[in-house]
């Protein structure tokens, strides 16, 4: 009798153990389901937001287009002296839509605009114009340009600069060679200290100046400036635009709007 009691309740603990174990499975499942849902839920809410909220930018980019928001027709660009155009080097290969792009901006009376992309797309697309602007010397127009070599170009009435990564990188590796050729040759043995003043001046005297756009719109698959020169953007406003193939009229529009009411109150 005792052995068959003891086999009992060595029994009754093995379905007890296995009882227990499949209820905590159980309960381990619905909190993973519940967490599960949760997660759903929220990500789809999410995804709503912004569905709702491109619609929202789709429309109004629409209505701008066609005339029908009035507060958009009357532009004031007085703070808008150098506007900067940043383009991810596969889409500036479109040729019609950066024509396009440039189109609209010498319809909305912008005088200087500053051209960028990493490999040189767009200087390859305005060659035939920066050939022909050589002999025009377009620089004259404007003293501020002197300080760069940059390849420039005039186009429906705008003054075109055109600026590839070459500008951005090798330009800085220039400057701090010959700033340390310079602390090397002055025969101090002192530590020599480079100043923002220094590298500044450096980078005007090879040709690396220039002006500091007040707007910079970046259009691309990243939300970045995609190597424009890092110097000429200390107070530099700018906006994602999103893909050259999705640009719109209306888009412009309101970056330039919203840039015309923004305040700052730093640089100048």
């Amino acid at each position: 009798m005792k052995l068959y009691f003891l086999l009992h309740q060595c029994v009754f603990l093995v379905h007890s153990y296995f009882y227990l174990h499949q209820c905590r499975s159980w309960a381990s499942m619905i909190v993973k389901l519940i967490f599960g849902s949760l997660w759903c839920l929220v990500h789809l809410v999410i995804s709503l937001f912004g569905l709702l909220s491109h619609l929202r930018n789709n429309l109004e980019c629409y209505l701008i287009s066609f005339k029908l928001l009035p507060k958009y027709e009357n532009l004031l660009l007085e703070r808008l002296q150098y506007l900067g155009i940043v383009v991810d080097s596969g889409e500036a290969k479109n040729a019609l839509k950066v024509k396009q792009l440039l189109h609209w901006f010498s319809t909305l009376g912008i005088k200087y605009l500053v051209l960028y992309d990493i490999e040189g797309v767009l200087k390859e697309l305005l060659q035939p114009g920066i050939e022909a602007s050589r002999d025009e010397n377009p620089r004259n127009s404007l003293d501020v340009f002197a300080e760069t070599k940059a390849s420039m170009c005039s186009r429906e009435g705008m003054l075109i600069e055109c600026l590839s990564g070459c500008d951005g990188k090798e330009a800085i590796a220039k400057a701090a060679n010959l700033l340390y050729s310079a602390c090397c040759n002055s025969g101090k043995s002192c530590k020599f200290v480079f100043t923002e003043a220094d590298m500044t001046n450096v980078l005007k005297v090879l040709g690396s100046g220039g002006p500091e756009p007040d707007l910079l719109l970046v259009y691309g698959p990243g939300r970045c400036h995609l190597g424009f020169p890092a110097w000429r953007l200390r107070y530099t406003e700018i906006m994602y635009m999103g893909s050259l193939e999705s640009m719109k009229y209306g888009s412009v529009l309101k970056a330039l709007y919203q840039f015309q009411h923004k305040y700052q109150n730093y640089g100048k």
